[in-house]
């Protein structure tokens, strides 16, 4: 399944040296979280921005797109899911830095909401690791498998508001504590007063991690910084 969305080349203007997927909320498209290429596009001139669609209608309104469907939402059936969309991000990934002559630690996932989950999900079970992982507002789905089943450990980052009505600000803390048992380095950042959603705040604390993260990659690669 062939995956599309929005892109934004690097502001350097050369080839990319990193690569950002931002992973978007159910019933929603990539353009929808479009404004944080341009959010960080100045902090990291080098870097390309694709947003993809999700690959499936959602289920209540088929012109909105979902990752996995919510609409059973038995642990079993929202791993499977996970799963089926994580292959094909994994998929999706692998064409996407060959045709940039890039490696996994260039890599770099943004996630919000029901794409957080994704991102946690597709960041943690990649062969190699990533760079790292940013989740706004989201939940780390089949936390009770992380352990047997995670194939890398890339930093994570976890951003949630504390008046979210959507997805429990508590998801943070249980996200936290899976990860941690799992090995992952983890930062854990509540956003008073907010609810489901990305705040200045949050978007500045992201660009700081992914200007990290990337760096650390690019160091470890041995490429000059």
């Amino acid at each position: 399944m062939q995956l599309d969305g929005p892109e934004l080349a690097p502001l350097s203007g050369g080839k990319a040296a990193y690569l950002i997927v931002l992973l978007h909320g159910v019933a929603a498209y990539g353009y929808d979280l479009f404004n944080l290429a341009h959010a960080w596009r100045e902090r990291l001139p080098e870097a390309e921005f694709i947003a993809p669609n999700a690959p499936f209608p959602y289920d209540y309104a088929p012109e909105g797109r979902q990752w996995f469907s919510l609409a059973d939402r038995a642990p079993e059936k929202l791993l499977a899911g996970l799963r089926e969309a994580g292959a094909i991000l994994d998929r999706f990934f692998d064409e996407l830095l060959a045709r940039r002559g890039l490696d996994n630690s260039c890599l770099a996932l943004v996630g919000f909401s029901q794409g957080a989950a994704t991102a946690l999900y597709a960041g943690l079970h990649r062969q190699k690791r990533i760079a790292g992982v940013a989740a706004f507002s989201g939940a780390l789905s089949g936390a009770a498998h992380l352990l047997g089943e995670i194939a890398s450990k890339p930093p994570v980052l976890l951003v949630h508001g504390e008046e979210d009505n959507v997805v429990p600000f508590q998801s943070m803390a249980n996200a936290k504590t899976a990860l941690e048992a799992a090995g992952v380095k983890v930062r854990a950042v509540a956003r008073p007063g907010l609810g489901h959603a990305i705040d200045g705040a949050g978007i500045a604390l992201a660009g700081d991690f992914l200007r990290e993260v990337l760096a650390s990659g690019r160091a470890a690669a041995g490429r000059p910084a």
